[in-house]
């Protein structure tokens, strides 16, 4: 945010304002495009670094399995996490953008990194307080994956072991006992000693940890591949929240006005649908949690699963009722005679925009609390930080697959010198056909996601977090390598 903000603060930063006079405009540098994009650059990587570790990093402030409400505080925080988000999404675009509007980017840039200021102080202030899990490992985690994926091919044709404590290698010595679980047995061979004197150290580490390791990193890569078909369904609620910017184009040929004299801005009609993220998940949080739960006979009132479909459903009917809108919207607009005029107003009130909005805020809540906590229950405790971290890439994801969607959408619907659908000239075009097609798409997903759930056990009791503990009998793995 301070690069951002020097941008703005020092002239040799920025480009050279366009007088009256000027046809062409004079071009950035390379030295200005290069601070801007470091900038963009820094965010990114911070925001890479805070955003998944925040949320867990507060369910490990309150998580206290001795706790028989733990389950319930930890449900209560990552809906309350969702909705502080939602509340700061709102003075992001209402009062900064406002700042920015009225004072500047000099005061609208400078509010922002301030406050980054405050908050890396207070956060400082308030280390002395934290509760800080310890890594069980000093081993990279994400290398650990890898490592055992491919000691699991390197072993492919060893044989499989006859019982379920005999010759499994895990580290440190001192760690739970974890004997492999009968999922996706072929990785199993990634943690057999099958020579103690050649696979192991004297102090009991594996000698090469891409031949030989750990129960725990087999049993990581397990939940990790158990996860992905459950993460690929979420990719089209993105996709549909992604391509709401068409909205802004059609807000902007409506009419705006909530009373005489206010006008909504056509970049802030997104407040509409933060603003029922943060009211569904306050009511459902306070109101619907306690009535379910008498009925379900879960603390958390509905699984995550359950939330889940909610939410691909909700953001589904949120793209149809766009459809719907745009058609109405479009219609009335050639009969007022403005088909070769995008830019001209329609005799209709774009508060009709608010329910879809408000739809697709409720299915994003629904679905990211329930993703979130999904993801958690699925996974071991070393990999609670890729939990939350795989929300962030699935966005990630899923922007690219919208631009991929809307370029295709736009040359296919413009050969053989049709218009587009994505036509500049929203009049023109059809842009109701492709949120039809969205709709399809998003039933599609739903479909799939039906499919996917019938492989999760947590289908039928998300309520209990997967401990990958033993469940049979305990060996002690100690002996294996000084036999």
């Amino acid at each position: 945010m301070i690069i951002l903000w020097l941008t703005a603060m020092i002239p040799q930063l920025k480009s050279s304002p366009c007088s009256q006079n000027q046809h062409v405009c004079n071009g950035v540098t390379a030295l200005q495009l290069a601070v801007l994009f470091s900038s963009f650059g820094f965010m990114s990587i911070g925001a890479g670094f805070v955003r998944p570790c925040s949320i867990i990093f507060g369910a490990d402030q309150l998580e206290n399995k001795k706790n028989p409400n733990n389950q319930r505080i930890l449900e209560s925080y990552f809906n309350w996490y969702n909705a502080s988000s939602g509340i700061s999404t709102i003075l992001a675009v209402t009062v900064i953008v406002y700042i920015q509007d009225n004072y500047g980017w000099k005061v609208g840039f400078g509010v922002p990194a301030i406050l980054m200021f405050l908050s890396v102080l207070m956060f400082q202030i308030g280390s002395p307080l934290y509760i800080k899990v310890k890594a069980k490992t000093t081993e990279n985690l994400v290398i650990g994956l890898f490592q055992a994926a491919v000691a699991a091919f390197r072993k492919r044709n060893t044989r499989r072991p006859l019982s379920d404590c005999d010759e499994f290698y895990r580290w440190p010595l001192e760690s739970d006992v974890l004997p492999p679980s009968k999922d996706f047995r072929c990785l199993n061979r990634a943690c057999i000693i099958e020579d103690p004197q050649r696979d192991l150290n004297p102090d009991g580490s594996a000698s090469n940890p891409w031949n030989l390791c750990s129960v725990e990193q087999v049993e990581s890569l397990k939940a990790l591949i158990k996860a992905l078909p459950m993460w690929s369904t979420c990719f089209m609620i993105f996709v549909d929240m992604n391509v709401f910017s068409f909205s802004l184009l059609q807000t902007k040929t409506m009419d705006r006005h909530i009373f005489p004299h206010f006008e909504v801005p056509a970049a802030s009609f997104s407040v509409f649908m933060i603003a029922a993220l943060t009211i569904w998940i306050a009511f459902y949080d306070r109101v619907l949690v306690p009535l379910l739960s008498k009925y379900t006979g879960q603390p958390r009132g509905l699984s995550p699963i359950t939330r889940m479909g909610i939410g691909l459903i909700s953001s589904g009917m949120s793209i149809a009722l766009s459809a719907i809108t745009e058609s109405i919207r479009r219609q009335r607009a050639i009969e007022e005679g403005h088909e070769d005029d995008p830019n001209a107003l329609v005799n209709m009130s774009a508060m009709w925009f608010v329910p879809q909005y408000a739809l697709l805020g409720v299915a994003e809540a629904t679905h990211a609390v329930g993703q979130v906590e999904f993801f958690y229950d699925l996974f071991p405790k070393s990999m609670s930080s890729i939990a939350s971290s795989m929300y962030t890439v699935g966005t990630a994801v899923s922007s690219l697959i919208g631009s991929i969607l809307v370029s295709g959408v736009d040359w296919l619907s413009s050969t053989g010198g049709k218009t587009s659908w994505l036509s500049s000239n929203i009049n023109r075009g059809h842009i109701d056909y492709f949120f039809w097609l969205l709709s399809f798409l998003s039933f599609i997903n739903f479909l799939y996601f039906l499919v996917v759930c019938r492989f999760y056990e947590s289908l039928n009791d998300g309520s209990s977090r997967l401990s990958h503990v033993a469940e049979d009998k305990e060996c002690d793995y100690r002996l294996l390598h000084e036999s």
